[in-house]
Protein backbone atom coordinates (compact mmCIF):
# COMPACT_ATOMS: atom_id res chain seq x y z
CA UNK A 1 0.00 0.00 0.00
CA UNK A 2 1.60 3.23 -1.20
CA UNK A 3 0.76 6.88 -0.56
CA UNK A 4 1.95 10.20 -1.91
CA UNK A 5 1.83 13.56 -0.17
CA UNK A 6 1.34 16.81 -2.07
CA UNK A 7 1.78 20.09 -0.20
CA UNK A 8 0.40 23.20 -1.85
CA UNK A 9 1.71 26.69 -1.20
CA UNK A 10 4.15 29.21 -2.60
CA UNK A 11 5.21 29.95 0.99
CA UNK A 12 6.86 26.52 1.14
CA UNK A 13 8.67 26.91 -2.15
CA UNK A 14 10.13 30.31 -1.29
CA UNK A 15 11.29 29.07 2.10
CA UNK A 16 8.92 31.26 4.12
CA UNK A 17 7.70 28.25 6.11
CA UNK A 18 9.07 24.76 6.67
CA UNK A 19 6.92 21.84 5.53
CA UNK A 20 6.37 19.94 8.78
CA UNK A 21 3.03 18.54 7.59
CA UNK A 22 4.59 15.93 5.31
CA UNK A 23 6.79 14.55 8.09
CA UNK A 24 3.78 14.22 10.41
CA UNK A 25 1.60 12.56 7.77
CA UNK A 26 4.36 10.16 6.67
CA UNK A 27 5.02 9.07 10.24
CA UNK A 28 1.34 8.45 10.93
CA UNK A 29 0.83 6.54 7.68
CA UNK A 30 3.88 4.42 8.40
CA UNK A 31 2.44 3.53 11.82
CA UNK A 32 -0.44 1.71 10.11
CA UNK A 33 1.67 0.02 7.46
CA UNK A 34 1.27 2.50 4.58
CA UNK A 35 4.54 3.48 2.91
CA UNK A 36 5.03 6.96 1.46
CA UNK A 37 6.40 6.72 -2.09
CA UNK A 38 6.97 10.43 -2.69
CA UNK A 39 6.48 13.89 -1.22
CA UNK A 40 5.96 16.88 -3.54
CA UNK A 41 5.52 20.60 -2.96
CA UNK A 42 3.74 22.58 -5.67
CA UNK A 43 2.75 26.17 -6.39
CA UNK A 44 -0.71 27.64 -5.87
CA UNK A 45 -1.29 27.21 -9.58
CA UNK A 46 -3.99 25.00 -11.03
CA UNK A 47 -2.09 23.34 -13.87
CA UNK A 48 0.78 22.51 -11.53
CA UNK A 49 -1.57 20.96 -8.96
CA UNK A 50 -3.48 19.00 -11.61
CA UNK A 51 -0.25 17.56 -13.00
CA UNK A 52 0.93 16.56 -9.52
CA UNK A 53 -2.40 14.82 -8.82
CA UNK A 54 -2.33 12.99 -12.15
CA UNK A 55 1.22 11.76 -11.65
CA UNK A 56 0.51 10.70 -8.06
CA UNK A 57 -2.58 8.74 -9.16
CA UNK A 58 -0.44 6.77 -11.61
CA UNK A 59 2.01 5.76 -8.85
CA UNK A 60 0.15 5.19 -5.61
CA UNK A 61 -3.09 4.09 -3.97
CA UNK A 62 -3.60 7.08 -1.67
CA UNK A 63 -2.95 10.75 -2.43
CA UNK A 64 -2.98 13.19 0.48
CA UNK A 65 -3.05 16.92 -0.33
CA UNK A 66 -2.51 19.67 2.23
CA UNK A 67 -2.92 23.42 1.85
CA UNK A 68 -4.79 25.85 -0.36
CA UNK A 69 -8.13 25.52 1.45
CA UNK A 70 -8.45 29.01 2.95
CA UNK A 71 -11.27 31.47 2.22
CA UNK A 72 -9.27 33.83 0.00
CA UNK A 73 -9.01 33.85 -3.79
CA UNK A 74 -5.46 32.48 -3.84
CA UNK A 75 -6.65 29.24 -2.19
CA UNK A 76 -7.67 27.21 -5.21
CA UNK A 77 -7.46 23.59 -4.08
CA UNK A 78 -11.22 22.93 -3.97
CA UNK A 79 -11.73 24.38 -7.43
CA UNK A 80 -8.81 22.36 -8.76
CA UNK A 81 -10.22 19.16 -7.25
CA UNK A 82 -13.53 19.87 -8.96
CA UNK A 83 -11.69 20.25 -12.26
CA UNK A 84 -9.81 16.99 -11.72
CA UNK A 85 -12.96 15.04 -10.86
CA UNK A 86 -15.25 16.86 -13.32
CA UNK A 87 -17.29 17.89 -10.32
CA UNK A 88 -18.91 21.02 -8.91
CA UNK A 89 -19.01 22.73 -5.53
CA UNK A 90 -22.12 22.40 -3.38
CA UNK A 91 -22.88 23.80 0.04
CA UNK A 92 -22.51 21.41 2.98
CA UNK A 93 -24.98 22.22 5.71
CA UNK A 94 -22.82 20.47 8.31
CA UNK A 95 -19.72 22.47 7.37
CA UNK A 96 -21.67 25.76 7.39
CA UNK A 97 -22.96 24.98 10.87
CA UNK A 98 -19.40 24.26 11.98
CA UNK A 99 -18.17 27.58 10.55
CA UNK A 100 -21.00 29.42 12.34
CA UNK A 101 -20.17 27.63 15.60
CA UNK A 102 -16.50 28.59 15.38
CA UNK A 103 -17.29 32.24 14.60
CA UNK A 104 -19.78 32.45 17.44
CA UNK A 105 -17.27 30.97 19.88
CA UNK A 106 -14.02 32.68 18.84
CA UNK A 107 -14.82 35.82 16.84
CA UNK A 108 -16.67 39.02 17.49
CA UNK A 109 -16.92 39.84 13.79
CA UNK A 110 -19.80 38.71 11.54
CA UNK A 111 -19.31 35.84 9.10
CA UNK A 112 -18.38 37.14 5.67
CA UNK A 113 -19.39 35.55 2.39
CA UNK A 114 -15.76 34.43 2.02
CA UNK A 115 -15.98 32.49 5.26
CA UNK A 116 -19.34 31.03 4.32
CA UNK A 117 -17.66 29.86 1.15
CA UNK A 118 -15.71 27.38 3.29
CA UNK A 119 -18.92 25.32 3.36
CA UNK A 120 -18.66 24.73 -0.41
CA UNK A 121 -17.23 21.29 -1.14
CA UNK A 122 -17.08 19.03 -4.22
CA UNK A 123 -20.37 17.15 -4.51
CA UNK A 124 -18.57 13.80 -4.68
CA UNK A 125 -16.53 14.45 -1.53
CA UNK A 126 -17.07 12.88 1.85
CA UNK A 127 -16.59 15.67 4.37
CA UNK A 128 -14.07 15.18 7.17
CA UNK A 129 -15.21 17.65 9.82
CA UNK A 130 -12.57 20.07 11.04
CA UNK A 131 -13.43 20.98 14.63
CA UNK A 132 -10.54 23.44 14.95
CA UNK A 133 -10.92 25.49 11.77
CA UNK A 134 -13.32 26.48 9.03
CA UNK A 135 -11.78 24.46 6.16
CA UNK A 136 -13.07 20.88 6.12
CA UNK A 137 -11.11 17.83 5.09
CA UNK A 138 -12.38 16.02 1.99
CA UNK A 139 -12.22 12.38 0.91
CA UNK A 140 -12.78 11.46 -2.75
CA UNK A 141 -12.34 8.20 -4.66
CA UNK A 142 -11.57 7.48 -8.28
CA UNK A 143 -11.18 4.00 -9.78
CA UNK A 144 -10.03 2.50 -6.49
CA UNK A 145 -7.68 5.38 -5.68
CA UNK A 146 -8.27 7.63 -2.67
CA UNK A 147 -7.66 11.40 -2.67
CA UNK A 148 -7.69 13.18 0.68
CA UNK A 149 -7.53 16.97 0.89
CA UNK A 150 -6.65 18.55 4.25
CA UNK A 151 -6.08 22.11 5.50
CA UNK A 152 -2.49 23.26 5.68
CA UNK A 153 -2.68 24.64 9.23
CA UNK A 154 -0.63 22.03 11.14
CA UNK A 155 -2.79 21.53 14.24
CA UNK A 156 -5.96 21.31 12.12
CA UNK A 157 -4.37 18.83 9.72
CA UNK A 158 -2.93 16.72 12.55
CA UNK A 159 -6.29 16.40 14.29
CA UNK A 160 -7.96 15.34 11.03
CA UNK A 161 -5.26 12.73 10.33
CA UNK A 162 -5.56 11.19 13.78
CA UNK A 163 -9.32 11.44 14.29
CA UNK A 164 -10.65 10.86 10.78
CA UNK A 165 -8.12 9.81 8.14
CA UNK A 166 -6.28 6.99 9.88
CA UNK A 167 -9.40 5.24 11.22
CA UNK A 168 -11.01 5.43 7.78
CA UNK A 169 -7.89 4.10 6.03
CA UNK A 170 -7.54 1.23 8.49
CA UNK A 171 -11.17 0.28 7.97
CA UNK A 172 -11.06 0.46 4.18
CA UNK A 173 -7.66 -1.10 3.35
CA UNK A 174 -5.75 -4.20 4.31
CA UNK A 175 -2.17 -3.24 5.05
CA UNK A 176 0.98 -4.96 6.30
CA UNK A 177 2.52 -4.37 9.70
CA UNK A 178 5.64 -2.18 9.75
CA UNK A 179 7.89 -2.31 12.79
CA UNK A 180 10.67 0.18 13.53
CA UNK A 181 13.17 -0.03 16.37
CA UNK A 182 15.55 2.92 16.58
CA UNK A 183 18.56 2.55 18.86
CA UNK A 184 20.35 5.69 20.02
CA UNK A 185 24.15 5.64 20.21
CA UNK A 186 26.62 8.30 21.24
CA UNK A 187 30.35 8.80 20.84
CA UNK A 188 31.25 6.92 17.64
CA UNK A 189 30.91 8.13 14.05
CA UNK A 190 28.84 6.47 11.35
CA UNK A 191 31.69 4.82 9.43
CA UNK A 192 33.43 3.50 12.55
CA UNK A 193 30.13 2.16 13.84
CA UNK A 194 29.36 0.49 10.51
CA UNK A 195 32.77 -1.18 10.57
CA UNK A 196 32.11 -2.51 14.05
CA UNK A 197 28.71 -3.91 13.03
CA UNK A 198 29.70 -5.24 9.60
CA UNK A 199 29.57 -8.97 10.44
CA UNK A 200 26.30 -8.67 12.38
CA UNK A 201 24.72 -6.54 9.64
CA UNK A 202 25.65 -9.06 6.95
CA UNK A 203 23.72 -11.75 8.85
CA UNK A 204 20.44 -9.81 8.92
CA UNK A 205 17.49 -11.61 7.27
CA UNK A 206 16.02 -10.07 4.12
CA UNK A 207 12.90 -8.99 5.99
CA UNK A 208 14.88 -6.59 8.21
CA UNK A 209 16.75 -3.52 7.01
CA UNK A 210 19.28 -1.44 8.94
CA UNK A 211 19.70 2.30 8.43
CA UNK A 212 22.40 4.54 9.91
CA UNK A 213 21.08 8.01 10.81
CA UNK A 214 24.00 10.23 11.92
CA UNK A 215 23.51 13.62 13.55
CA UNK A 216 26.12 15.72 15.36
CA UNK A 217 27.98 13.23 17.50
CA UNK A 218 25.28 10.60 17.68
CA UNK A 219 24.07 7.87 15.37
CA UNK A 220 20.62 6.33 15.35
CA UNK A 221 20.41 2.72 14.21
CA UNK A 222 16.99 2.03 12.75
CA UNK A 223 15.83 -1.54 12.25
CA UNK A 224 12.80 -1.80 9.95
CA UNK A 225 10.76 -4.94 9.32
CA UNK A 226 7.60 -5.38 7.29
CA UNK A 227 5.22 -8.34 7.17
CA UNK A 228 1.72 -9.65 7.74
CA UNK A 229 2.36 -11.43 11.05
CA UNK A 230 2.96 -8.89 13.80
CA UNK A 231 3.99 -11.40 16.45
CA UNK A 232 6.55 -13.17 14.24
CA UNK A 233 7.94 -9.83 13.13
CA UNK A 234 8.40 -8.62 16.70
CA UNK A 235 10.14 -11.85 17.69
CA UNK A 236 12.57 -11.65 14.75
CA UNK A 237 13.42 -8.00 15.41
CA UNK A 238 13.99 -8.73 19.10
CA UNK A 239 16.27 -11.64 18.16
CA UNK A 240 18.38 -9.31 16.00
CA UNK A 241 18.49 -6.66 18.71
CA UNK A 242 19.69 -9.27 21.22
CA UNK A 243 22.63 -9.91 18.88
CA UNK A 244 23.28 -6.20 18.36
CA UNK A 245 23.28 -4.95 21.95
CA UNK A 246 26.55 -6.60 23.12
CA UNK A 247 28.31 -4.91 20.18
CA UNK A 248 27.24 -1.37 21.15
CA UNK A 249 26.93 -1.60 24.94
CA UNK A 250 29.50 1.17 25.43
CA UNK A 251 27.63 3.49 23.03
CA UNK A 252 23.99 2.71 23.80
CA UNK A 253 21.76 5.00 25.82
CA UNK A 254 18.22 4.08 24.85
CA UNK A 255 15.57 3.53 22.23
CA UNK A 256 14.19 6.51 20.36
CA UNK A 257 10.68 5.20 20.92
CA UNK A 258 11.38 5.53 24.65
CA UNK A 259 13.58 8.55 25.27
CA UNK A 260 16.07 10.95 23.79
CA UNK A 261 19.25 11.38 25.84
CA UNK A 262 17.98 14.45 27.68
CA UNK A 263 14.88 12.51 28.75
CA UNK A 264 17.07 9.66 29.99
CA UNK A 265 19.11 12.15 32.01
CA UNK A 266 15.96 13.78 33.35
CA UNK A 267 14.74 10.41 34.63
CA UNK A 268 18.11 9.57 36.16
CA UNK A 269 18.26 12.88 38.00
CA UNK A 270 14.62 12.72 39.12
CA UNK A 271 14.89 9.12 40.33
CA UNK A 272 17.95 10.05 42.39
CA UNK A 273 16.32 13.27 43.59
CA UNK A 274 19.28 15.21 42.23
CA UNK A 275 19.40 18.52 40.37
CA UNK A 276 21.42 20.16 37.65
CA UNK A 277 22.15 23.75 36.62
CA UNK A 278 24.05 25.27 33.70
CA UNK A 279 26.38 28.17 32.94
CA UNK A 280 26.60 28.81 29.20
CA UNK A 281 28.64 30.97 26.92
CA UNK A 282 29.00 29.72 23.34
CA UNK A 283 25.76 27.66 23.45
CA UNK A 284 23.77 30.78 24.32
CA UNK A 285 21.08 29.11 26.46
CA UNK A 286 20.43 26.11 24.21
CA UNK A 287 21.55 23.64 26.89
CA UNK A 288 19.16 25.20 29.40
CA UNK A 289 16.37 25.10 26.81
CA UNK A 290 17.03 21.40 26.18
CA UNK A 291 16.38 20.63 29.83
CA UNK A 292 13.57 23.15 30.34
CA UNK A 293 11.62 21.79 27.33
CA UNK A 294 11.06 18.49 29.14
CA UNK A 295 7.69 18.30 30.95
CA UNK A 296 8.24 18.39 34.70
CA UNK A 297 11.74 19.87 34.30
CA UNK A 298 11.48 21.67 37.63
CA UNK A 299 11.95 18.32 39.38
CA UNK A 300 15.58 18.10 38.21
CA UNK A 301 16.57 21.38 36.49
CA UNK A 302 17.08 24.32 38.84
CA UNK A 303 18.24 27.03 36.47
CA UNK A 304 21.03 28.50 34.44
CA UNK A 305 22.82 31.64 33.28
CA UNK A 306 24.11 32.77 29.89
CA UNK A 307 27.34 34.70 30.43
CA UNK A 308 28.27 35.35 26.85
CA UNK A 309 30.74 38.21 27.25
CA UNK A 310 33.91 37.94 29.30
CA UNK A 311 32.68 40.71 31.62
CA UNK A 312 29.53 38.78 32.49
CA UNK A 313 31.59 35.74 33.47
CA UNK A 314 33.45 37.98 35.90
CA UNK A 315 30.44 39.97 37.14
CA UNK A 316 27.77 37.24 37.28
CA UNK A 317 29.72 34.03 37.84
CA UNK A 318 32.52 35.72 39.78
CA UNK A 319 35.23 34.07 37.71
CA UNK A 320 38.63 35.39 38.83
CA UNK A 321 39.88 37.79 36.15
CA UNK A 322 43.40 36.54 36.66
CA UNK A 323 42.30 33.03 35.62
CA UNK A 324 40.87 34.42 32.39
CA UNK A 325 43.96 36.58 31.76
CA UNK A 326 46.29 33.63 32.34
CA UNK A 327 44.41 30.89 30.49
CA UNK A 328 42.01 32.72 28.08
CA UNK A 329 38.24 32.84 28.37
CA UNK A 330 38.08 29.70 26.20
CA UNK A 331 39.98 27.27 28.40
CA UNK A 332 39.62 24.33 30.74
CA UNK A 333 40.15 26.39 33.95
CA UNK A 334 37.42 28.85 32.94
CA UNK A 335 34.98 26.07 31.96
CA UNK A 336 35.57 24.37 35.31
CA UNK A 337 35.22 27.64 37.23
CA UNK A 338 31.93 28.34 35.42
CA UNK A 339 30.55 24.92 36.32
CA UNK A 340 31.56 25.26 39.96
CA UNK A 341 30.03 28.72 40.14
CA UNK A 342 26.70 27.50 38.70
CA UNK A 343 26.73 24.54 41.07
CA UNK A 344 27.18 26.91 44.01
CA UNK A 345 24.80 29.60 42.74
CA UNK A 346 21.90 27.21 42.17
CA UNK A 347 22.79 24.75 44.96
CA UNK A 348 22.69 21.76 42.61
CA UNK A 349 24.35 18.35 42.60
CA UNK A 350 25.63 18.79 39.05
CA UNK A 351 26.39 21.73 36.80
CA UNK A 352 27.39 21.89 33.15
CA UNK A 353 29.23 24.76 31.51
CA UNK A 354 30.21 25.69 27.96
CA UNK A 355 32.76 28.18 26.71
CA UNK A 356 34.15 28.31 23.20
CA UNK A 357 34.46 29.96 19.81
CA UNK A 358 31.46 29.00 17.68
CA UNK A 359 32.45 31.44 14.92
CA UNK A 360 32.39 33.04 12.47
CA UNK A 361 34.87 35.33 14.30
CA UNK A 362 37.02 34.55 17.32
CA UNK A 363 35.50 37.05 19.76
CA UNK A 364 37.19 37.43 23.14
CA UNK A 365 39.64 34.57 22.66
CA UNK A 366 42.40 33.58 20.26
CA UNK A 367 41.31 29.95 20.38
CA UNK A 368 40.56 28.46 16.97
CA UNK A 369 36.96 28.58 15.75
CA UNK A 370 35.23 25.37 16.76
CA UNK A 371 37.19 25.03 20.00
CA UNK A 372 34.84 24.36 22.90
CA UNK A 373 35.47 23.47 26.53
CA UNK A 374 32.71 21.76 28.49
CA UNK A 375 32.89 21.70 32.26
CA UNK A 376 31.05 19.33 34.57
CA UNK A 377 30.83 19.87 38.32
CA UNK A 378 29.71 16.81 40.29
CA UNK A 379 29.31 16.03 43.99
CA UNK A 380 32.86 14.60 43.84
CA UNK A 381 34.64 17.40 42.00
CA UNK A 382 34.93 19.13 38.64
CA UNK A 383 36.53 18.29 35.29
CA UNK A 384 36.39 19.52 31.72
CA UNK A 385 36.84 18.34 28.16
CA UNK A 386 38.31 20.14 25.17
CA UNK A 387 36.64 19.59 21.79
CA UNK A 388 37.16 20.81 18.26
CA UNK A 389 33.72 20.85 16.63
CA UNK A 390 34.40 22.32 13.19
CA UNK A 391 33.82 25.77 11.74
CA UNK A 392 30.06 25.87 11.15
CA UNK A 393 28.50 28.01 13.87
CA UNK A 394 25.15 26.22 14.22
CA UNK A 395 26.77 22.80 14.15
CA UNK A 396 29.32 23.83 16.76
CA UNK A 397 26.55 24.97 19.10
CA UNK A 398 24.43 21.85 18.60
CA UNK A 399 27.40 19.52 18.89
CA UNK A 400 28.47 21.24 22.11
CA UNK A 401 25.02 20.69 23.62
CA UNK A 402 25.08 17.02 22.59
CA UNK A 403 28.59 16.53 23.99
CA UNK A 404 27.59 18.15 27.28
CA UNK A 405 24.67 15.72 27.60
CA UNK A 406 27.00 12.84 26.71
CA UNK A 407 29.49 13.88 29.43
CA UNK A 408 26.75 13.91 32.03
CA UNK A 409 25.40 10.55 30.90
CA UNK A 410 28.87 8.98 31.05
CA UNK A 411 29.27 10.33 34.58
CA UNK A 412 26.11 8.48 35.58
CA UNK A 413 27.37 5.35 33.83
CA UNK A 414 30.55 5.12 35.92
CA UNK A 415 30.68 2.12 38.24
Amino acid sequence: MLAEIITIGDEILIGQIVDTNSAFIAKKLNSIGISVFQVSSVQDEQSHILKAMEEAESRVDIVIITGGLGPTKDDITKHTICTYFSDELVESKAVLENVERLFKKYSNSPISNLNKGQALVPSRAQVLMNHYGTAPGMWLEKQGKVFISLPGVPFEMEALIVDSVLPKLKKQFKHPYILHKTILTYGLGESALAERLEFWENQLPRTIKLAYLPNLGKVRLRLTAKGDDKILLEKEVQKQMDGLMPLIQDLYFGLEEENALEHTLAKLLSDRKQHISVAESCTGGKLAHTFAAIPGASSFFTGGVVTYATESKIDVLHIDKSVIDQHSVVSAPVAEAMALSAQKMFKTDFALSTTGNAGPVKGDSDAEIGTVFIGLATPKGVFSKELNLGNHREKVINKAVNKALEMLFKEFSKK
